[in-house]
């Protein structure tokens, strides 16, 4: 008997966002995980998940430099070709991300390759850093097809922090989104939760 193709093989995803709570696909294994090269931030506009072109959301992309802990995913050879169509589905829409194979460490030390998507730099969605009081009215405004900006901005925090993985950025833009909704709320709080979703 031969040996199995490349294509046969089990394989590995990095999901630093949303992907890391609703991941959307079967997989076999995860783990947390690091890529080098590349930082987590919010700096994509978002025109169809959290947001639309006339008011654009902004949600999280992988950008250079730095280095960015989140899961990695194992994903069985079988279902190769339906997760990365999926994939493709859900994270390409615009095609503001590249789908790229990096290399990444796990916890434990050991190493591999994984599927992820990165921001094109040169695409129209790019916002590169922007100031902090235009990053929290992009997201306190932004809804799109997937629901409201904060809600995904507040799930991936708070799955961060269940992972004990600590984002600086992201801790302060939800503190600034909480002291928002606070003083809009006035004396009386309340209001149903949201469910989780994807980019």
């Amino acid at each position: 008997m031969g040996s199995a193709s490349p294509r046969d093989e089990d394989f590995w995803v990095f999901g630093y966002g949303s992907l890391m709570w609703q991941p959307g696909f079967d997989f076999i294994d995860s783990a947390l995980a690091w890529v080098h090269g590349y930082h987590r931030a919010l700096c994509i506009f978002s025109h169809v998940h959290r947001g639309t072109p006339q008011r654009p959301g902004l949600v999280l992309g992988l950008d250079r430099g730095g280095s960015c802990q989140g899961v990695a995913f194992k994903i069985a050879g079988r279902d190769r070709d339906k997760t990365i169509r999926y994939l493709r589905e859900r994270e390409l829409v615009t095609s503001v991300y590249l789908e790229k194979t990096l290399g990444v460490r796990f916890v434990d030390g050991g190493c591999a390759k994984a599927l992820a998507y990165v921001v094109d730099r040169t695409h129209i969605q790019y916002a590169g850093r922007l100031p902090e009081d235009e990053m929290i009215r992009l997201i306190a405004e932004g809804v799109g097809l997937n629901g409201d900006n904060p809600a995904y901005v507040r799930n991936t925090y708070e799955h961060l922090l269940r992972l004990d993985i600590h984002d600086a950025e992201l801790a302060e833009v939800v503190r600034r989104l909480d002291r928002q909704s606070c003083r809009a709320a006035g004396p009386a709080t309340g209001g149903a939760g949201d469910e989780p979703t994807p980019l």
